[in-house]
């Protein structure tokens, strides 16, 4: 039974957000309003703020190689378990029961080399299932981690990334239906980077001084377990602020130049940043942002003294800490930010100590002015969609659709190669929508009310997630490429996209440039590359071999031409006329039909359906 002083602190905090809640969707809100009085503490008062290290999640190594003898291209193979882990997270309370990659959170950091494809095989040996999405890579929609599509407890499945974009910080998490968020706040995420030589050529610092940062919020009970609570449908902020795991950590550094990349893993829970030098009166120093969630490295560094962060988005930081030998300094959060609730320990993030020697002064030298030529999509003036993030009765829709109403969750078909203009809005009852569009990377064009504005650092470069504060409406473009197939876009509060705020589109088939409609890879959940059972023999290299040279003669990502298909559909809709794309006799060289079936190339134990608490979704079912 919970003690009385519990109860009286999540009554306060249902009251609370029940209040604040109706007064957002009635009244104006926007980003840098204050909000309500801080409640204080919902979960144990944390007594050990900046007093531990900040952890850093191991890099994961590969398993075995593919080599494909004819053509020299290589695929590497890595395997990771997802399953129950403990973590002592209150020093003075029992350890928290978590669920994590590899038994960690965040997981082990996957660091991948352009142009080199991987095969990641997650085994599941937890009691929920799961669904993994590398989020921000251009994945074949079999392996993007449709939500349907899940691994059920006892399964694995082999997820085939084509790691073909350029250098970027990507990150993995769970996306199953209807348990997102759970999954995700009790341990599944993970970092994802792709280096390529443009990046390397620039002189980032590296190694020691590279490092990530994944931000999230998190209740917990009297006992130290979490506290899972949707507060109403509207989301889950969290008292007690993680980085990479730990509450409030401290990070040695030394006085030069440090990348951090910056990720908000958070439930609900939006951030603006600073760095504060303490004793000074909060002076604040700047820094530079030199990379965006999917682009990788913008066109030029973006100096800045503050930084907003919403749920999934990434930016990649250059602090110079050179000046500051022997001080302490704060990374902070401020308060009043769009509908946060905020606590008594909400305003800070952790605390950087800075030594008085450096050690390296390896890429520690000025930031060039330029950073790399940004491909943004071809100018347009029409808008051709829009949508609306509402909630409407206990539900989060778009459009008055959600993931649960499978003959109408795809709600656009933008042809294979099209530049297509989206207007997205924050619609009827209020929250905070970082809106995620899986495959594209697009660009932010405009924003209304609100704030009103594109940020200096989303101009800069390409976004996979654009931030929808209170009564915010954007414009985005963005090139529907390179795959076809049905892929998800939703609102990434993951409290919003458990009930129902998540969608789809399919980027159609293009039969008249020689992709007909029985071209493989559009439904995410076609059989051969559903969740298979566990079972010994799979896990044999002689097995996984065979699977590898299996993946790779199904030509997912045209064994690596990724750049010469995009080109290729760049060409066609940079003509004004159709006839280029292979319409009224046009040719259709520049393309590569995959018409072979493969679907009895490959053997092996029986397929289980998924099995969803509210959906019916089987295969060949969108």
């Amino acid at each position: 039974m919970l003690s009385n002083t519990f109860e009286r602190r999540f009554l306060l905090l249902a009251l609370f957000v029940r209040s604040s809640y109706a007064a957002s969707s009635t009244a104006s809100s926007s980003l840098g309003q204050p909000s309500p009085t801080p409640l204080g503490w919902v979960s144990p008062e944390y007594e050990w703020i900046f007093e531990f290290p900040l952890p850093i999640p191991p890099v994961k190594s590969v398993k075995t190689t593919y080599t494909n003898y004819s053509t020299g291209a290589v695929i590497d193979y890595y395997e990771v378990t997802i399953k129950p882990f403990e973590q002592q997270i209150y020093p003075n309370l029992n350890k928290t029961q978590l669920v994590g990659y590899d038994g960690i959170s965040p997981g082990p950091t996957f660091e991948m080399t352009r142009g080199r494809e991987a095969v990641v095989r997650f085994s599941n040996n937890a009691l929920k299932e799961n669904s993994v999405h590398v989020h921000g890579q251009y994945d074949r929609s079999p392996f993007d981690g449709w939500a349907a599509d899940t691994t059920q407890s006892g399964q694995y499945k082999d997820y085939y990334y084509p790691n073909g974009q350029n250098a970027r910080t990507l990150w993995y998490h769970d996306h199953a239906e209807f348990i997102t968020a759970n999954n995700a706040y009790f341990g599944q995420e993970g970092f994802y980077k792709i280096s390529d030589a443009q990046e390397n050529a620039i002189g980032l610092p590296s190694g020691n001084y590279d490092i990530p940062l994944a931000l999230s919020a998190k209740y917990y009970n009297p006992d130290g377990s979490l506290l899972f609570t949707t507060n109403n449908n509207a989301g889950l902020w969290g008292d007690v602020i993680h980085v990479n795991g730990q509450p409030w950590p401290y990070l040695n550094v030394e006085p030069r130049k440090y990348r951090f990349r910056l990720l908000d893993a958070s439930v609900s829970r939006t951030y603006s940043l600073s760095f504060a030098v303490d004793g000074l009166d909060g002076e604040s120093i700047s820094f530079n942002v030199v990379a965006s969630d999917s682009v990788g490295l913008l066109s030029i560094p973006v100096e800045t003294t503050t930084l907003m962060l919403a749920m999934g988005e990434r930016y990649e930081i250059i602090v110079d800490f050179s000046s500051y030998s022997g001080k302490n300094i704060t990374l902070r959060n401020a308060r009043g930010v769009g509908e946060n609730v905020d606590y008594a320990a909400t305003d800070k993030i952790m605390r950087f100590v800075v030594g008085n020697k450096v050690t390296s002064q390896a890429n520690n030298g000025n930031l060039p002015s330029t950073l790399r030529s940004v491909p943004f999509p071809p100018k347009r003036i029409e808008a051709d969609k829009d949508f609306t993030f509402s909630r409407i009765g206990d539900e989060w829709l778009v459009n008055g659709e959600g993931f649960a109403d499978i003959k109408h969750r795809i709600l656009t078909r933008p042809p294979r190669g099209a530049v297509e203009i989206w207007n997205v809005h924050n619609g009827a009852g209020g929250g905070t929508h970082p809106v995620h569009i899986h495959l594209i990377d697009f660009q932010i064009l405009s924003r209304t009310g609100g704030r009103g504005t594109v940020l200096p650092y989303e101009a800069a470069g390409l976004k996979d997630i654009v931030y929808l504060g209170p009564g915010e409406s954007a414009q985005v473009i963005a090139r529907y490429a390179p795959w076809d197939g049905v892929y998800m876009f939703h609102c990434h509060n993951l409290i919003h996209e458990d009930h129902d705020m998540l969608v789809a589109m399919n980027v159609t088939a293009l039969a008249k440039w020689g992709y007909p409609p029985s071209t493989h890879f559009i439904d995410p959940m076609e059989p051969e590359f559903r969740p298979r059972p566990i079972i010994a023999v799979d896990f044999t290299e002689d097995a996984i071999q065979k699977k590898l040279a299996w993946l790779y003669s199904t030509d997912a990502y045209d064994h690596g031409q990724e750049d010469a298909v995009v080109s290729s559909l760049d060409a066609c809709w940079s003509i004004s006329t159709s006839a280029a794309c292979g319409d009224a006799g046009g040719s259709t060289s520049a393309f590569t039909p995959q018409t072979t079936s493969f679907k009895t190339t490959f053997t092996t134990t029986p397929v289980s359906k998924s099995s969803s608490s509210k959906s019916t979704s089987t295969s060949g079912t969108y």
